[in-house]
């Protein structure tokens, strides 16, 4: 059986509910999940309309009422935000508070076990702001909602998964950041979300912090004194990883297959990874939470609303890898 992924259609002045509406007219999705829709029929009505995507609105109360197949966009009509209510391509905090309530109208169907997996849309976090919502995005909006204290981010392009020691801080304060310590932790929790979404076999790659590694602390200490002390001590422990390897190469190996994940020790050292490879297609995944998100890796582009231009590939490559582990996950570990 289809599993079922929860999507809520995003900032309602955003491209998410027209690249829902061009998701779910794709022929794969259609053909590897039942999707459901939840968001207000007359915003998504417009978002059809620009996007040209062949599909009705059936409207339903539970994910079990739908009719998938192809042409119909199954919806939880929340009701809460008319379309004509608000200027699309513009922030508003209506808008946020709307999209907070699709999200959290999702994960709710989560939680309960009526669907799989939530795949989530771009939402804008000044409209958040505006709204009155008390989370600056999705990841802390799931946190909270699933009494997650610390959610885990991999990126994952094709074969190639990503996850990330440390994220929205300055290179001064991310490099203060690789020590020994940290890495066990990140190493361990990284490689128990992995169990999660069902990888069990394979090696986890530590990319090196400086160039080369720093041969052997011929420029930069970092690797010497904190991430192979890390790397072996994990490996006594009967871990499966490898490091630092060299972070010009260790992407390169991942995607071959050598290893089964990376832990990106900054913010872009990853991100430049997955998104050369293929900016549409890197999806991020929510980990260590008893519910399965991944999620587009892009904002609500407010300069091409309305216009039919949104690319629904990340959407549907967000959908499609919901469906791809949904049936392994397990809430815990």
């Amino acid at each position: 059986m289809k599993p079922y992924i929860a999507i809520p259609m995003g900032d309602p002045a955003g491209i998410g509910p027209e690249i829902v509406a061009k998701a779910i007219a794709d022929g794969a999705v259609i053909e590897a999940a039942n999707c459901v829709v939840i968001g207000e029929k007359s915003i998504m009505e417009n978002a059809i309309r620009v996007s040209n995507a062949d599909v009705r609105i059936k409207e339903i109360q539970h994910p079990d009422e739908g009719e998938y197949g192809i042409g119909v966009l199954n919806l939880i009509n929340l009701g809460n935000l008319k379309f004509g209510d608000f200027k699309i391509g513009k922030i508003d905090g209506k808008c946020g508070k709307a999209s907070f309530e699709y999200i959290a109208k999702a994960i709710e169907l989560a939680n309960n076990g009526q669907v799989a997996a939530v795949a989530t849309t771009p939402i804008n976090k000044e409209a958040l702001q505006a709204g009155g919502v008390p989370y600056i995005g999705h990841t802390e909006i799931f946190g909270d909602l699933t009494d997650t204290p610390d959610p885990l981010t991999l990126f994952q392009v094709r074969n190639l998964r990503v996850f990330f020691l440390s994220r929205h801080v300055s290179m001064l304060e991310a490099c203060a950041l690789v020590k020994k310590e940290r890495i066990i932790e990140y190493v361990k929790r990284c490689q128990e979300a992995l169990v999660q979404l069902g990888v069990q076999e394979g090696t986890m790659a530590v990319a090196g912090l400086n160039p080369h590694s720093g041969e052997h602390g011929l420029f930069g200490v970092e690797e010497v004194k904190e991430v192979l002390p890390a790397v072996e001590q994990l490996k006594k422990e009967g871990y499966a990883v490898e490091g630092p390897i060299g972070a010009d190469s260790v992407f390169h190996l991942a995607l071959k297959g050598r290893y089964n994940s990376v832990l990106s020790l900054y913010h872009d050292q990853g991100h430049i990874a997955t998104k050369t490879l293929a900016f549409d297609k890197t999806i991020s995944i929510t980990c260590g939470m008893p519910i399965l998100r991944t999620s587009v890796d892009h904002g609500t582009a407010l300069d091409i609303v309305g216009t039919g231009k949104a690319s629904a590939v990340s959407m549907v490559e967000a959908i499609l890898l919901a469906a791809q582990y949904a049936p392994n996950f397990h809430r815990g570990v």
